[in-house]
């Protein structure tokens, strides 16, 4: 069996790193991807995925991931149950990053980039 996936996309907020009561550390975000073909109106529709890194991927992401940054997440995908009323749950899936490079710097921070070595 195979539980694989890459994803290409701009991250759409900095990371938000969380410490769990074990001492573990886990980081999530949000990855836009754009469609690979056009919808109905003759536009690229874009979803918006949630990942999750363990340990010292988040660190590393947190330290050099910021929003607007061109990703790809290498990962697998892993489902829970989320319990909404006392006899109702919902099955969720979120995407365990194990694998995040960087590709591309967002337009704003490369202008960034471009103002602090002149």
């Amino acid at each position: 069996m195979l539980n694989q996936l890459i994803l290409i996309g701009r991250v759409t907020h900095d990371p938000e790193p969380l410490i769990l009561e074990d001492g573990k550390k886990l980081l999530k975000f949000n990855l836009a991807v754009q469609r690979p073909f056009k919808n109905y109106h003759g536009e690229y529709d874009t979803d918006f995925i949630n990942i999750t890194a363990w340990e010292g991927l988040a660190n590393i992401i947190q330290s050099y991931i910021k929003k607007g940054v061109m990703v790809a997440v290498k990962g697998r995908v892993q489902t829970y149950k989320y319990e909404v009323l006392e006899n109702k749950s919902i099955n969720m899936l979120e995407v365990i990053a194990e694998r995040v490079t960087y590709l591309a710097a967002s337009k704003k921070q490369l202008e960034k980039e471009l103002e602090d070595t002149e």
